[in-house]
């Protein structure tokens, strides 16, 4: 339906509040408007012909099953698997293969050898799994790919949205993404029945169909805000007595298991654990409680015909290799006003487009006068312009930006008429480098802006401009040209994009990828904890890495830590980056504050020696101040924290906010030297409390973890270029 492809444009833009009041509005319409055929429609209770009864005489099946949605319910899936394990139930858990976040094979092995099962739900749950017909396959081949490696049997549609043409190209068992009655569904069209039945392929074989016929916990609790399971109690009384099956689907995201406050998206666990034990007790010996996969192993066994048994071949789209090259035989030249070997952004996505097949060219700037012209850096060719960055007033800036682009465009072009480039790809600042790749767009070369920064709010932010000023009415013109400019435009976090969105560009042409750390450097493995830690006497130590500039607000953790020097025996702030200006300051703060020792500066480190040092403290700093730009940053360096199973405080910022919730991080009022030690306070005394949190934030992490980042930008290079 049109209307639905639009709100799945718009959903992602739409506050969660405003989205579920406009649904509860609506609901409370659609449930007068259907109150003879919901909860109970009556015509859904006549069994199928030849309906031969549940396994050993069983009454009704019981079947429960849980599409996890977002990072928030991967990290409840352990509670809910142990919540039903106390009360003797199993269920199976839908996990989406290229969604928010990445399920790890340890949780769903861990989940087997329970007893439970795992399913593969939607392929991104962006509710544009049906939306072209010819691009289907691609979207089977891929499902296919999940099914075989989870060893799925099952599937269910994100939304509860079907297509039975769709569907026959799945290597499935079973479906569960239909439903007995639902006018709260975007298709409201339901299957009338609470029996499962059989769907044949065209062209022989086919699969079980598993509709649910319990209303969704969403549903129940937060579109229709009941307080209670009678209306569960009430429909499955019903079913028993017809003898079909009470199939639920529950949503680790939106139970609350009472060690967290509880959010607006949430309901009690204990309405859930309260309908089992109803079940429990009162049909205790009536029901056959089995996983999907076992009703529909059963369902083949005993009621299909022998016509249907001998043509019960699965349809198989073939799966694409694991090591297949999406981009083989393609090229494309990078653009970055930034020294390549130390930009992890640029040379992240560059190493993976290469890993994808892609022959990959950079230009960059030359870091110092004894590297080379041309080095091949891990299979990338590595060319350096004549030019040092030099740290200087906007003019000067601007003249060094100007002397670049100049440059990159001669070379592009020059190497364009050699190579034909599939790609350019131009890394931000300045926004206007991507006019370099003039010649090569009219060649036919695909462009790619990559805004890692939003230049007005960045220089707002370092010489203190108003927002009326010229350089800054400048640059967001020029920002809205180079967008225009550019096919796609890629920026590392979501207030960026609304930001972007918002004065530059349709919604659609911008693209998420997140500044998620190299796995093969921030791995805790290859770093364990010492005793000895930083200091001999390990300490309680925090860390700061970065630059060092006014807006990170390094004097801020230093007063906290002045504060705290009597409460806190033994701590210590340990600072890296590469000095400037800004460290004069902070060292003449040391000095007066009598921190001197405390307060230990590195200077520079790479990577690897920065991941080493940050497994041996106990917490991560981003004392970032408030300003334009820091209230819609995302600094890398919390998933750098995280990654090394480290707990970090932050800023309480939208772009921070945007992806953590309070009980998932430690969070501090920007600007604020006091709450800053307040919340380093909280840290010290609470460790079991923090170590929780600190869990939490990983799950966040792991959604948007480098493999997971990596995978999203090269299917949308593909995408682009027009290569599958």
């Amino acid at each position: 339906m049109l209307t639905n492809r639009i709100y799945y444009r718009i959903k992602p833009y739409l506050p969660w509040r405003l989205r579920m009041g406009v649904r509860r509005m609506l609901a409370h319409r659609q449930r007068r408007q259907h109150a003879l055929t919901w909860p109970i429609n009556p015509a859904a209770g006549k069994p199928p012909a030849g309906w031969p009864g549940w396994p050993d005489g069983k009454k009704f099946a019981l079947v429960l099953t849980h599409d996890v949605e977002g990072a928030v319910g991967l990290a409840k899936c352990r509670q809910l698997m142990q919540l039903e394990q106390s009360l003797g139930f199993r269920s199976s858990f839908n996990f989406i293969p290229e969604g928010d976040y990445q399920v790890s094979p340890e949780l769903r092995a861990e989940l087997r050898q329970n007893g439970f099962e795992v399913g593969v739900h939607d392929l991104r749950h962006d509710g544009k799994l049906y939306w072209r017909r010819d691009e289907f396959p691609e979207n089977a081949r891929s499902i296919n790919g999940y099914l075989k490696e989870w060893d799925a049997r099952g599937f269910r549609s994100g939304f509860m949205l079907h297509n039975r043409e769709c569907l026959h190209e799945l290597d499935i068992e079973y479906d569960a993404s239909t439903f007995d009655t639902d006018p709260f569904e975007p298709q409201p069209e339901g299957v009338q029945t609470i029996f499962p039945f059989w769907v044949t392929r065209p062209n022989g074989g086919g699969y079980v169909e598993l509709p649910y016929t319990l209303p969704q916990d969403s549903t129940m609790f937060l579109v229709l805000q009941e307080t209670s399971s009678d209306i569960w109690k009430k429909k499955l009384d019903w079913i028993v007595e017809r003898g079909g099956m009470a199939l639920v689907n529950i949503h680790p995201d939106y139970v609350n298991f009472g060690n967290t406050k509880r959010q607006a998206s949430e309901y009690p666990s204990a309405w859930y654990q309260e309908f089992l034990q109803h079940v429990a007790k009162h049909y205790g010996q009536d029901y056959w409680q089995a996983l999907p996969r076992e009703v529909a192993g059963w369902y083949r066994e005993t009621c299909l015909t022998p016509a249907q048994k001998t043509s019960r071949q699965r349809v198989v789209t073939p799966v694409l290799p694991a090591a297949a090259a999406p981009l083989k035989q393609t090229s494309a030249a990078v653009v970055l006003y930034s020294y390549y070997a130390t930009d992890p952004r640029p040379r992240r996505e560059a190493e993976a487009l290469h890993r994808a097949g892609m022959a990959v060219d950079v230009l960059c700037l030359r870091p110092n006068s004894k590297t080379p012209w041309h080095q091949i850096i891990n299979g990338i060719n590595v060319f350096h312009m004549p030019l040092r960055r030099r740290r200087a007033g906007k003019l000067v800036y601007m003249a060094q930006y100007g002397w670049f682009l100049t440059c990159s465009f001669l070379c592009v072009s020059r190497m364009n008429f050699k190579k034909r480039y599939d790609l350019i790809h131009v890394h931000n600042m300045p926004d206007f480098l991507v006019f370099s790749a003039l010649l090569p767009k009219l060649d036919g070369a695909k462009i790619i802006l990559d805004l890692h920064d939003p230049m007005p709010e960045l220089f707002r932010s370092i010489y203190g401009l108003p927002e009326e000023h010229f350089v800054v009415r400048w640059l967001k013109k020029m920002e809205k040209r180079s967008i225009a400019f550019a096919h796609l435009v890629l920026t590392p976090n979501r207030a960026f994009k609304e930001l972007f969105t918002s004065r530059s560009c349709a919604a659609e042409k911008i693209q998420t990828v997140m500044n998620s750390p190299d796995t093969a450097i921030f791995n805790p493995d290859l770093n364990p904890p010492s005793v000895n830690g930083i200091s001999p006497v390990r300490p309680f130590i925090l860390m700061y890495h970065g630059l060092l500039v006014e807006r990170h607000g390094l004097d801020l953790a230093i007063r906290a830590v002045a504060e705290l020097r009597a409460e806190i025996p033994g701590i210590q702030l340990h600072m890296y980056g590469e000095p400037t200006d800004y460290l004069a300051k902070i060292q003449a703060l040391v000095e007066e504050l009598n921190l001197t020792g405390i307060v230990q500066s590195h200077g520079f480190k790479p990577l690897a020696e920065i991941a080493e040092d940050i497994s041996q403290i106990d917490l991560g700093v981003i004392p970032n101040r408030s300003s334009s730009f820091t209230q819609i940053n995302f600094p890398t360096r919390i998933f750098e924290y995280l990654a090394m199973h480290k707990p970090v405080i932050v800023p309480n910022t939208k772009g921070i906010q945007d992806y953590f919730e309070p009980d998932e991080i430690l969070f501090f009022e920007a600007g604020n030297a006091a709450d800053l030690a307040a919340q380093i306070r909280w840290a010290f005394q609470h460790p079991a409390e923090l170590e929780q949190r600190l869990a939490k934030g990983r799950a966040v992490y792991a959604a948007h973890n480098w493999p997971v980042e990596e995978k999203r930008f090269v299917q949308l290079v593909a995408d682009l270029i027009g290569k599958k």
